[in-house]
């Protein structure tokens, strides 16, 4: 069992460990990321298998809005820390009890994201290419 520390993210706050740093202000609250956002919290680990294991557990968290039903505020919702730690606990445990098929799952999620980029970049050729066809229009 990957065993992590999760606390609040301090602005200029330098990690020597293997780090994760989770969304907890707005409506992407949950939103897994390597760097550190402004309002998160962050969640340190002995390993980077560890950091690994669990960044794909909270992206897949975050991507099914299972967060959503834990934002609280009227104007700009947030994740309370507590609240947080309780129910991320919980799905890490959950997880490692189903742990090779959350390794099949990570292993289809890295493909999806893989191909996601692909497309992704793909797109932005394209647009370029129109771009560049029709500013001959324009040029005569």
């Amino acid at each position: 069992m990957p065993n992590f520390i999760i606390k609040s993210h301090q602005k200029n706050a330098i990690y020597k460990a293997n780090q994760i740093f989770i969304l907890n202000k707005g409506m992407n609250s949950g939103k897994p990321q390597k760097e550190p956002f402004t309002n998160s919290f962050v969640i340190l680990f002995q390993d980077e298998q560890d950091a690994e294991t669990v960044y794909w557990l909270a992206y897949s968290l975050w991507k099914a809005r299972f967060w959503h039903q834990s934002l609280v505020g009227s104007v700009i919702p947030f994740l309370r820390i507590d609240d947080f730690k309780k129910d991320f606990s919980a799905k890490t445990d959950e997880m490692m009890q189903e742990y090779e098929l959350h390794k099949k799952q990570i292993q289809a999620l890295r493909l999806l994201e893989q191909k996601e980029n692909q497309l992704h970049q793909n797109i932005v050729l394209i647009n370029e290419m129109k771009r560049v066809i029709l500013s001959g229009y324009y040029r005569k």
